[in-house]
Order: C-alpha cells, then sequence, then structure tokens
C-alpha cells in the first residue's frame, strides 16, 4: 500500500526556554527534527511533507539537505487539524495510507511504524492510533477500547476523563496512520468552536465514531519510542536513549 508521510514541525517550544523552532533543538549534534525526517525517509514513502509555520524559513534551510521532503507552511497556526490540511493540495487525488508524525518525538523506531501499518491493513481500520502503556500517564489522552473487538471506543483528554477512565494506562501518543480519503473527508467537517478556537486532528476520530468506522490501536511495547520532547530536561533524556539507538 502507498505511503505518505505528514510531520508536523511549525510549533514554537515556548517550554524549551528558547526562540528557536522547538523541532531544531539538537540532540547529539543533530536537529531532532533530522532523526524524524530520516526514519520517515527509509521507509520509502511516495511523499513526505514537513508542515512548517513558527520561523518556517529557519526550518526549510535546517532540514532541504534530506532529499525527497516537501514543505507546506502553516500560517498562522490555528490547531493540529488545520496543520494536516495545509498538506491536502500536495496530496490531491492520493489514494494510500498517511502517517502522521511528530517533528519533536525523534525515538520513534522504522519497525513500530511497519507494524502500525500493518496492523491498520489488518484491522481495515479507517485510522489506527498509536499507543503505549504508561505508569503514570497523567496529562496524556487516554485510550478507551471496546471490550469485545478491541476497537478503539474513544479517545478522552485527562481533563475530560472520568475517575474511572483516568485509571487507563494506555494513552494517546499523537502517531496516527489514517486512510488519505477518509481523512480528508473528515477535516472538511471539523470546526473550531472550542475554547482555543482551533481545528483539532482528534476531532476527526468522533466523525469516525459517527460514522461508524473502524478505529483501531496499536500498542508499542516500547514506550520510551513516543517521548515528546517539550523542555530541555527531556531533551537530555532523548539524548542518552538516541544514542544507545546507534
Amino acid at each position: 500500500m502507498q505511503l505518505a508521510i505528514i510531520i508536523m514541525a511549525a510549533g514554537k517550544g515556548t517550554r524549551m526556554k528558547s526562540d528557536l523552532p522547538k523541532v531544531l533543538h539538537q540532540a547529539n549534534g543533530k536537529p531532532i527534527v533530522s532523526y524524524v525526517i530520516e526514519k520517515s525517509l527509509a521507509l520509502q514513502p511516495e511523499r513526505t511533507i514537513l508542515i512548517i509555520g513558527h520561523k518556517g524559513e529557519m526550518v526549510r534551510t535546517a532540514t532541504q539537505h534530506h532529499s525527497g521532503i516537501e514543505w507546506a507552511l502553516q500560517e498562522p497556526q490555528l490547531g493540529t487539524g488545520h496543520a494536516v490540511m495545509q498538506a491536502e493540495p500536495a496530496l490531491e487525488g492520493f489514494r494510500g495510507d498517511i502517517l502522521i508524525l511528530s517533528g519533536d518525538a525523534p525515538l520513534i523506531t522504522e519497525t513500530t511504524i511497519a507494524n502500525l501499518q500493518q496492523h491498520h491493513h489488518t484491522r481495515s481500520a479507517a485510522a489506527t492510533v498509536l499507543t503505549a502503556d504508561m505508569d503514570d500517564p497523567t496529562g496524556y489522552g487516554r485510550i478507551i477500547r471496546n471490550a469485545e473487538s478491541g476497537d478503539v471506543e474513544k479517545i478522552v483528554e485527562q481533563k475530560d476523563a472520568s475517575p474511572e477512565e483516568q485509571k487507563v494506562q494506555e494513552i494517546n501518543s499523537g502517531v496516527y496512520m489514517f486512510n488519505a480519503e477518509k481523512l480528508f473527508g473528515a477535516l472538511k467537517r471539523i470546526t473550531n468552536t472550542n475554547a482555543q478556537q482551533e481545528y483539532y486532528l482528534t476531532d476527526v476520530f468522533g466523525i469516525f465514531f459517527n460514522d461508524g468506522e473502524r478505529i483501531s490501536a496499536y500498542k508499542t511495547p516500547h514506550g520510551d519510542e513516543i517521548r515528546g520532547i517539550n523542555t530541555p530536561d527531556q531533551l537530555r533524556e532523548a539524548e542518552e536513549l538516541l544514542r544507545d539507538e546507534d
């Protein structure tokens, strides 16, 4: 099955205590987004699109040595759903799978991505979420599964979770595999009627649920893979783990 990859790299990363775009902070002498790009290109996708925004030209310049990637500008930044919408013109007519990756999560492996895509097809899903179990899932969206089928019944954010749901340790990584046509069809139906007035990518799941589409989840046994980098301390931890990969 054909694969296109969208890498989210538009954010500021204010918690890094720097005006440098978050994805350009260096781990072991290399921008963290470069790890994500290299792992993406190793999968030989049809298209690899980097969504840039904050200091976009700086990000484009820092990544242009990677052959085979394209850039789509998100300006202004109106949420994760809006970010993915910016890739739609480049993917017009594409009928395969779309993988959404975070440019600030460099620890994901090619093996896990391949397993995610295989699971997505085995389950004939409209969307498949990469998940992991965490000893302390505080702050993460929880994956609520159907007890019989194992499919995802809902993804609930920490602030919206009931006490029972907060006990769930399986969390949403923010990495997704979508059927391209169904993704862009659902994105046309999401709204920004929320406190932030943003278009959230996760709102497409509500549309899928209402349409009776199957949403699956593939759980990686390696929880470290889904770590994002939001603080200098997390960057230092990621550096050590990336050194272990080599």
